[in-house]
C-alpha cells in the first residue's frame, strides 16, 4: 500500500470541506486575493516584511513539493511586483479593503458548504488554500506536483 505524501494528505483534508462548487469558485477567487492582501499589509508596513513571509511559505512549499514551490514562486513574484508597481498611498487602504471583503466570501462560501474552514483545525491550512487553488490550474494543465 502506497503512502500519501504530506502535500497529498494536507490537500485530501483541504478538500474535504471545499467540495461544493459555489464555495470552490469563491475559494479560486478570494485565496488568492487574501495572499496579495496580506502581502500588502506586510508591505505596508515595510516592503522587507512582505519579501521575509514570502520566502518563509515559499521554504514551506519547497518542503512539500517542488513544481508547487516553482509556481507559487511566480505568484509570490507577480504579487510583489504589484505592490512594488502601486503608489505606496494605495497599498493599506487597497489590500485591508479587499482582505475584509475577500474573508466575507470566504465565510460565505463555508456556509454554503456547511463546514468550518480548515484553518480552524490547522492553520497550516492557511498555506495549503493556495496550493488547492494551484493544484485546480496544475491539474487542467496536466503538469505534475
Amino acid at each position: 500500500m502506497d503512502t500519501l505524501r504530506t502535500v497529498d494528505q494536507l490537500l485530501n483534508q483541504y478538500a474535504e470541506s471545499h467540495r461544493n462548487h459555489v464555495n470552490e469558485l469563491i475559494h479560486f477567487v478570494c485565496v488568492p486575493v487574501i495572499m496579495w492582501t496580506v502581502l500588502g499589509l506586510l508591505w505596508a508596513a515595510h516592503p522587507v516584511l512582505a519579501l521575509v513571509a514570502a520566502l518563509l511559505a515559499l521554504a514551506y512549499y519547497f518542503s512539500l513539493s517542488v513544481p508547487f514551490a516553482v509556481g507559487m514562486s511566480l505568484m509570490a513574484a507577480a504579487m510583489l511586483a504589484i505592490l512594488y508597481l502601486l503608489p505606496a498611498a494605495a497599498v493599506l487602504p487597497s489590500a485591508l479593503g479587499l482582505f475584509v471583503i475577500a474573508w466575507i466570501f470566504q465565510f460565505i462560501g463555508h456556509k454554503i458548504e456547511g463546514k468550518k474552514p480548515s484553518f480552524f483545525d490547522d492553520l497550516r491550512f492557511l498555506l495549503i488554500g493556495p496550493l488547492f487553488v494551484l493544484g485546480f490550474l496544475y491539474r487542467r494543465l496536466k503538469i505534475a506536483y
